[in-house]
């Protein structure tokens, strides 16, 4: 195979401040390479410069596509290389899609503009590319809105945007991140069907090592600028070589977790809970009330002191209405007690459950008000729970959770007066987990808690919230869609569907002997399958 895209020596800056060391490498046709690394190794960045999109840096280097030395491009010429030549599928879609177009006007356009179609034959040809990827009805999807679409279908309808204009260089940034486990596996499926029926190369960047194992032929390891190791993906990844290579393939969840005694005291207890929503009818029916969806239907389930109640299943599934019943924040139906205690739908009578009950949720930047202080941001629950303490003692209690999640004023001058921007993923996440720990809560509901993570910053955060339940004897209401952070945490698990309640059972029996064939199947489509830990 001929050499597609060649890099050699290539160097970025900005602001004087140099973030990608030397990287070199290349890419045959029709080959699939990967960038792996952590937040901050330079992966994105170096992908965005074969695009001439890294705005406001210095990029020296040679940068050459077909021969074509793109460093000396024009930006007439660039957009005749972006998506043309080049296309780019965006991590995450709802940004990167414009919510006030329909998916087909936004395929279309580049139909339109690449290839010189006309206004009905690039609709005709949008249509035909959501079919290709899978999406179903794509005659009316192709009118839907990006946030009339589940999150699989948007990253679909990106694909199918960036495959418009038949590119021969395909760069896919973290693709799958927010995506259920099955569907990360359809979308490398079709990703890898798309490749072999265009003779695409695909550059995949990528924090997940069993995703480049799975997908990728070669393997390119960044950390902080520099290419520490690279070479055949099976090869770097089952012997590595480099210490930064060797801590990430390290750095799978490991379980260490106490069992809770066999009489340990009930904290939520649950039967019969059904969640549903109203829809508006269509037609004339509307006219005379509206229709039910139903989210949750019929679900059984308890929790005792020090245990992980793990919910598994893919979007739609009803984990979240669930967990959103179990902290009291959407109406209900059936029985669901917290530490013997009923939701009474009233604000000073379910104070004491709302202390009892905290939640970390999954994405610890747009939960973190940006406008409040680490100080303000983790004691604000104290203002509402123990209103009667004055400023120093809930600064005293502010720094004491601080410290028992890892961070205080020796790692981080001046710790208390800055602002959640301004530290990393990971630690938004201790800071999300603190702030939910200063009311003493009982029971902690972790939705995704680690998806949006590096592994190695996972696996600390795992760390930290198994140290915590051992040591606080906490609960945990655990929903995920990573089969390796159920193994690591869960005691008992439940697999939802489409708002059933398909299989309850432990973590043991679950990993041994899954009773449903939908149980199995997410199973298989877990990438982890090489080396389960030992449950």
């Amino acid at each position: 195979m001929s050499h597609l895209l060649k890099v050699h020596n290539l160097h970025m800056s900005f602001q004087g401040r140099e973030v990608v060391h030397g990287v070199s490498f290349d890419i045959k046709a029709g080959e699939k390479l990967a960038l792996v690394g952590e937040s901050g190794s330079g992966k994105t960045v170096t992908a965005l410069s074969l695009l001439g999109l890294a705005r406001g840096a210095w990029v020296r280097g040679d940068i050459r596509f077909e021969d074509r030395d793109l460093q000396r491009f024009s930006e007439a010429e660039w957009l005749g290389v972006r998506g043309g030549d080049i296309a780019m599928i965006f991590q995450e879609p709802m940004t990167a899609l414009n919510p006030l177009f329909t998916i087909g006007d936004q395929i279309s356009e580049v139909l339109q503009l690449k290839k010189g179609l006309t206004r009905d034959q690039a609709w005709q040809r949008a249509i035909e590319l959501l079919n290709d990827t899978g999406i179903p009805e794509p005659s009316r999807r192709v009118n839907s809105y990006p946030h009339q679409l589940s999150g699989g279908q948007r990253q679909r309808a990106m694909i199918a945007m960036a495959i418009a204009g038949e590119p021969k260089l395909l760069l896919a940034d973290e693709p799958t991140t927010a995506l259920d486990v099955s569907l990360r596996g359809q979308i490398l499926d079709l990703l890898d069907s798309l490749q072999q029926k265009h003779g695409m190369a695909i550059l995949l960047i990528t924090h997940d090592l069993n995703m480049a194992r799975r997908f990728v032929h070669r393997v390119l390891v960044m950390e902080g600028g520099y290419v520490v190791e690279q070479g055949e993906v099976n090869s770097v990844l089952s012997n590595p070589q480099h210490p930064y290579t060797r801590r990430l393939v390290d750095s799978q969840p490991e379980r260490n977790v106490f069992e809770p005694v066999d009489d340990a005291p009930v904290c939520l207890h649950a039967k019969g809970l059904r969640v549903v929503y109203p829809v508006p009818r269509s037609g004339w029916r509307g006219w005379f009330g509206r229709a039910e969806f139903v989210a949750l239907q019929s679900a059984d389930f308890q929790i005792c002191k020090g245990q992980t109640l793990g919910i598994i299943g893919e979007s739609g599934s009803g984990k979240s209405s669930l967990a959103l019943a179990a902290l009291g924040l959407l109406p209900f139906q059936g029985q669901l007690h917290i530490e013997g205690q009923a939701w009474q739908r009233n604000a000073s009578a379910d104070l004491p459950l709302r202390r009892a009950i905290q939640v970390v949720f999954q994405d610890p930047f747009s939960s973190l008000s940006p406008r409040m202080t680490v100080e303000e941001v983790v004691g604000e629950g104290l203002l509402v729970h123990a209103p009667r303490l004055n400023a120093l003692d809930r600064q005293v209690k502010v720094l004491a959770a601080l410290q028992e999640v890892g961070m205080d004023e020796t790692q981080f001058p001046s710790l208390l007066a800055r602002y959640p921007h301004e530290f990393s993923g990971g630690q938004r996440q201790r800071l999300a987990i603190a702030r939910a720990l200063i009311v003493q809560p009982r029971i902690l509901v972790l939705d995704e808690p680690t998806s949006a993570l590096d592994v190695s910053i996972q696996k600390q955060v795992l760390d930290l919230l198994q140290r915590l339940q051992r040591e606080r004897g906490l609960s945990y209401l655990l929903i995920t869609h990573d089969i390796d952070v159920i193994q690591a945490m869960a005691h008992h698990v439940l697999v939802l569907k489409d708002g059933q309640l398909v299989e309850s059972a432990s973590i043991e029996q679950l990993m041994r002997s899954p009773q449903s064939d939908y149980t199995r199947s997410l199973l298989a489509a877990s990438f982890s399958g090489l080396a389960r830990p030992a449950v």
